[in-house]
């Protein structure tokens, strides 16, 4: 740096007792110091270089400074740093810390990868490496788990859950979508859930057109994942939870085929499940009267569609919904499934322990897997799979919080308390050390977690 430049130097003369100056001059400080926990994680789970190593490279070898690997690392950790633009690597290109995440010497190793770089990168990718892509990160999530359980689990539940991306120009395949209002992508993103843990994985994010139903692909995902789940975990019981968009009759038939699978999809009313559910609906009213309180009321009938080739068992919630200075309003919520406990336990402890898909969801967005904003579909593909591999080393972070007061924190807590560090890089011949805040008020959370995460007292 300049020292004459005015950007570097900042004064307050009068708000404190003596004049502080503000100096940008640590050539070897960064604001991610926590990020060495990121490594950590990716060292336990070796997802950067199994997707990576999907990629194919078609470069000239002569002209090649940054490799694949290092291409997508830089990347995933800037995603996970709270970086998610290939604009940022300007910003970030000689960063001590995040060259030290790409295995170079802090100090004197090269600059991370331009933005031109990163954008040709992104845009190199075609389908058949993204397909490899996704199914590794699926593989790799799943056997992580298989390891940290040992291989043991009484229950596995896959969610699966579209979500809107809204677009704001000319990509590839984005469609109005009636649903939603608005011209947009519509992702798949699919989790795991292992016996009754607090936490739903991430496992799959699969990119599709603005205009396809909530369904499309839905088959081909649970497929892969029950072959991964039954590869990895021996006499484990599955369950699939779906909202209303997934119910039509060749996923509903897939279900019925496979074999020691439990499911809960929710379906829309029509006029037959209401004409059904008018005894229990008026139970309800009758409670609503009563209490003056919203009430609802259990059932199950035996129902098939036109489109099935069976009925099956639907449950009923029936429920009065009441406000103040506002008329009593019907709401009957239909779920089908093929489990045998009673409807009221289906309905409250099975199927709407899904909402918490949505917290999950919520925090893809946070970590901007939205910013799909480059022409080609497969490169905003790639970009969904570049969030979603950093959002399970985030997990991974959390999970190594377990026996923490940050157990359930969302990733962008676990991103400001743990990874927004200012620290300070010294090398030396013989090691690397990374200088972070004596009075560092999460200290002893931090230490915990890289305990977990393979670091050692010294």
């Amino acid at each position: 740096m300049n020292d004459s430049s005015a950007t570097e130097r900042l004064l307050f003369p009068e708000i404190f007792a003596k004049p502080v100056i503000l100096e940008f001059d640590q050539r070897q400080g960064s604001s991610d110091g926590g990020a060495v926990l990121l490594k950590a994680a990716e060292t336990r789970y070796g997802l950067i270089a199994g997707m990576s190593g999907c990629l194919l490279d078609s470069r000239q070898a002569g002209k090649v400074d940054h490799s694949l690997r290092d291409l997508f690392a830089q990347r995933v950790f800037s995603i996970a740093c709270g970086y998610a633009d290939a604009n940022d690597s300007a910003r970030l290109a000689a960063d001590p810390m995040h060259k030290m995440l790409l295995d170079r010497d802090p100090a004197t190793g090269l600059d991370m990868a331009s933005q031109p770089t990163l954008s040709r990168f992104e845009n190199a990718v075609g389908p058949r490496q993204l397909y490899h892509m996704g199914a590794l990160l699926a593989e790799s999530v799943i056997e992580r788990h298989a390891q940290r359980l040992h291989h043991h689990a009484r229950l596995i539940t896959i969610d699966l859950d579209p979500t809107d991306d809204p677009t704001h120009g000319a990509q590839q395949l984005s469609f109005f979508n009636s649903h939603y209002d608005n011209a947009c992508y519509l992702p798949m993103m699919g989790f795991v859930t292992f016996n009754d843990e607090a936490d739903q994985y991430l496992c799959a994010a699969v990119l599709r057109p603005g205009n396809v139903t909530a369904a499309a692909g839905a088959v081909g995902i649970l497929r892969r994942l029950m072959a991964l789940i039954r590869s990895s975990f021996s006499k484990v019981r599955i369950r699939v939870r779906l909202d209303g968009g997934f119910a039509n009759p060749q996923l509903l038939a897939f279900l019925d085929a496979e074999a020691g699978v439990e499911y809960v999809v929710a379906m829309a009313s029509n006029a037959v499940l209401n004409r059904k559910a008018e005894e229990a609906m008026e139970i309800a009213r009758l409670l609503a009267g009563l209490t003056d309180q919203t009430e609802h009321v259990y059932d199950e009938v035996r129902y098939a569609a036109g489109s099935w080739k069976q009925d099956r068992r639907i449950i009923i919630k029936a429920e009065v919904v009441r406000a103040d200075h506002k008329e009593p309003k019907d709401n009957p919520r239909f779920v089908i499934t093929n489990m045998k406990q009673t409807p009221q336990w289906l309905y409250e402890e099975v199927y709407c322990q899904r909402g918490e898909i949505e917290n999950r969801i919520k925090e893809l967005h946070a970590m901007q897997i939205d910013r799909t904003s480059c022409t080609r579909f497969w490169a905003n593909q790639f970009r969904v799979l570049l969030t979603a591999a950093a959002y399970v080393l985030m997990q991974e972070l959390r999970l190594s919080a377990a026996a923490t007061d940050c157990a359930r924190a969302q990733v962008w807590t676990l991103r400001e308390r743990f990874l927004k560090l200012g620290a300070r890089v010294i090398l030396s011949v013989r090691r690397i050390v990374v200088h972070l805040p004596q009075s560092f008020p999460f200290l002893t959370t931090f230490r915990n977690m890289a305990l977990e995460l393979g670091a050692s007292l010294g």
